[in-house]
């Protein structure tokens, strides 16, 4: 019997997956949610048409047997929290911030219009939808929490094809979709401790807000460094597959007891935990992918399908209920775009504006089937009453896309708002802006510190996460030498420091402080760089001292150090510079930037400019052709090619707020054509190179030329590295 009900639970879930991925994938050719073929695909496989045409088959892979039915709800039970999960990583709490005041708006009078009409059409409803008529007061609460919140998830992905998530617009309805998902979620927490006690008592009422108000504090102070620091020592410490995806299940579990621990439901332990885990910096795109893969595929068919199971379509041929649930979508929409449309006239946008609003709001989706679900599971809701909210969340959710893709087609781009979405598109495919983590090796020397600099400033503009390995033994000879990584640490906070305060001010946004992690090592060894690189970092900036042999080719040393990283390498020289005085960057330094139209000239250019906006400097990009002064001839088509690398480069200048001048030297070799510029006054050269196949490091001849020949530091920044195939032999270097 044990085999059989094993076997009955994966054809239960083989079913639901088969039926809602198809579903889905047809909804979704045609504009609509994935999500609601998944929920249709449960109704169909319920009572409402599979249990009606075959009732039989239906009972034999859906038996009423509470022990096999407890099977699929305890997947579906994890599936709520794994959704939660999903939901909370993809509240971006920082867009809320830079929206403003006009989402709170939105959202209060979307949550209180529609919410009140819930809880009042709660009070005239026949005693036979409610399991307990005397509950009648907590089934209100239901009713109006599943009729007052819009699903981010579906919002999101309509404001998202339609190209407006970047438009103010479209940032103020998502941001008010994610408040009003937080309302919701902490009135249902408030809702259960009252189910919880049976009726509604003023003392454990004002115990249960304070529990939750302690929890949320504790949970954004405290609690969100906590989940950073395990998030981070798990990846760094563990080397098993998939560590961290544990550790953040194990987040989402703990805070889910906690919740109810407290009196509330577990929903609101994940969904908190999922906002924590999603504003972790060290969470790669590639973990948080994974995760989703998983969620996406197994936990959301099974939990949606589960859902649409309970429903039973069947019971809408009485024509009084059938009756109630077009009331109920009536009142549900009316009243949701009614909220909606009222703040955002309150927050003073135009008519067409607040209407666009209000048609994205009223997407209810994935949110209503959870808290109508928990209703059922508690027995507040009967199961007619249940199949009328499940009917109002699949009605209300596919008129929603088409409604929204009109209104939104209405709306004209101003001016500003077109430069700034511009600007933030080139982010898209930027360089220095996909960065997530920086490993930084360095030791005493002034180059080493400057390169410590450069790190902050890079990686201070996102708070991005830094590794600091710093050398014991740079240069024996020196004073410096061995007073371990505080003079590097000061230098990565002064530039981290410079940059936050250059995104505030260019940009308005508040930048996290850097995540700082250092250690000394008495050597750097290709074993030492191996292991931190398999923690997932997007750079290596390297600044040694004596990095060249006197024959100009990278030391026996660096080549060691280098060879245990795979990804993009940052080598900041001395160039022919003896001096120890720390080079700088300030207002009006010019720092000079060869390009040639290559994808590393181009992320030395990004890289460049990241370095120029924290200290107002300029940035010289100077086309140089890669063919000899002979061979070279100007064409219209090679004029065409060298004004659209220029221009992307200007393109990407305009994004930071960097001034930039152009230059274009077509009759000279490039090494020439650099070093005659660097003799002009450049302060510091950012150069894109490729690192060529072989044992040693190697950039090309013109590299090599310009680190022998200029007097000022050299930032070499390299393309992942080129591993050598150990069977073959020698190949010829290309110049």
């Amino acid at each position: 019997m044990g085999g059989s009900g094993e076997g009955i639970l994966v054809a239960e879930i083989v079913l639901l997956l088969l039926i809602g991925r198809g579903l889905g994938e047809v909804l979704q050719r045609y504009g609509q949610p994935a999500i609601m073929g998944q929920l249709i695909g449960g109704i169909l496989l319920g009572p409402s048409l599979f249990g009606w045409l075959w009732p039989s088959a239906q009972h034999l892979i859906f038996p009423s047997d509470p022990a096999q039915k407890g099977m699929i709800d305890a997947v579906s039970q994890l599936g709520i929290l794994m959704l939660l999960l999903l939901t909370g990583m993809e509240t971006d709490l920082r867009l809320v911030r830079r929206v403003g005041a006009a989402c709170v708006s939105i959202s209060v009078t979307g949550v209180v219009v529609p919410f009140a009409c819930g809880f009042a059409l709660a009070q005239f409803l026949p005693d036979s939808l409610l399991p307990d008529p005397t509950q009648r007061v907590v089934a209100g609460l239901f009713i109006g929490t599943a009729l007052s919140i819009s699903s981010v998830k579906i919002v999101a992905m309509v404001v998202r094809e339609m190209n407006f998530m970047r438009r103010n617009l479209g940032q103020v309805i998502v941001s008010s979709a994610i408040i009003e998902d937080t309302i919701g979620w902490l009135i249902i927490a408030i809702t259960f401790g009252i189910a919880t006690n049976g009726r509604l008592e003023l003392l454990p009422l004002v115990t249960t807000v304070a529990a939750v108000a302690a929890f949320m504090v504790f949970s954004f102070t405290v609690g969100r460094r906590m989940v950073f620091t395990l998030i981070r020592w798990t990846n760094d410490s563990f080397r098993s597959e998939y560590a961290v995806i544990t550790m953040i299940l194990i987040i989402m579990g703990v805070m889910a007891l906690i919740t109810n621990m407290i009196g509330v439901h577990t929903v609101l332990g994940a969904f908190v935990a999922g906002i924590l885990v999603g504003e972790s910096p060290i969470l790669s795109s590639h973990i948080e992918g994974q995760l989703r893969g998983v969620i996406t595929a197994l936990f959301m068919p099974v939990f949606f399908g589960t859902a649409g199971l309970s429903a039973d379509l069947t019971v809408l041929a009485d024509p009084t209920l059938a009756l109630l649930t077009v009331a109920l979508v009536v009142i549900a929409s009316l009243g949701k775009f009614g909220g909606a449309f009222l703040g955002g006239r309150l927050a003073g946008m135009s008519f067409k504006e607040a209407t666009a609003v209000g048609c994205a709001m009223n997407a209810r989706g994935s949110t209503e089937v959870i808290v109508a679900s928990i209703g059922l599971s508690m027995n507040i809701l009967s199961h007619n009453l249940f199949t009328m909210i499940v009917t109002m969340a699949v009605i209300t959710t596919l008129a929603m896309p088409p409604m929204l893709r009109w209104a939104l087609a209405r709306l004209p781009v101003g001016q500003d708002e077109k430069q700034r979405v511009e600007r933030e598109a080139l982010d898209e495919y930027g360089f220095v802006s996909k960065l997530e983590r920086l490993l930084v090796l360095v030791d005493d020397s002034r180059i080493g510190k400057f390169t410590a600099y450069l790190a902050g400033l890079v990686g201070g503009g996102s708070g991005m996460p830094t590794t600091l390995l710093h050398l014991k033994n740079g240069r024996l000879d020196r004073p410096a030498a061995n007073k371990g990584p505080q003079r590097a640490l000061k230098e990565i906070k002064r530039g981290a420091q410079k940059s936050a305060e250059a995104v505030k001010r260019t940009e308005d946004t508040l930048v996290d402080k850097v995540h700082l992690t250092a250690r000394t090592e008495s050597e750097a060894t290709a074993g030492i760089i191996a292991e931190e690189a398999r923690k997932g970092f997007g750079m290596l900036l390297v600044g040694l001292d004596n990095a060249l042999t006197e024959k100009g080719s990278f030391t026996r040393a660096l080549n060691e150090i280098t060879d245990g990283f795979d990804g993009p390498l940052c080598l900041v020289l001395n160039g022919g510079d003896a001096t120890d005085r720390m080079p700088t960057l300030k207002i009006g330094t010019s720092i000079l930037v060869p390009v040639n139209g290559t994808e590393v000239a181009r992320r030395a250019a990004d890289f460049a400019l990241a370095l120029a906006r924290p200290n107002r400097a300029r940035v010289k990009i100077l086309y140089v052709s890669q063919g000899s002064a002979r061979s070279r001839r100007a064409t219209p088509v090679s004029h065409r090619r060298e004004e659209a690398v220029l221009k992307d480069i200007a393109d990407l200048a305009s994004r930071y707020g960097v001034p930039v001048d152009t230059s274009i030297h077509t009759r000279v070799t490039p090494d020439k054509a650099i070093i005659r510029e660097v003799a002009k006054g450049a302060a510091i050269v950012v150069m894109g190179v490729t690192q060529r196949p072989g044992e040693d490091l190697f950039f090309g001849d013109t590299a090599s030329a310009v680190v022998a020949t200029c007097d000022c530091p050299i930032v070499l920044l390299a393309s992942e590295r080129i591993k050598r195939n150990p069977g073959a032999g020698a190949e010829p270097v290309a110049a």
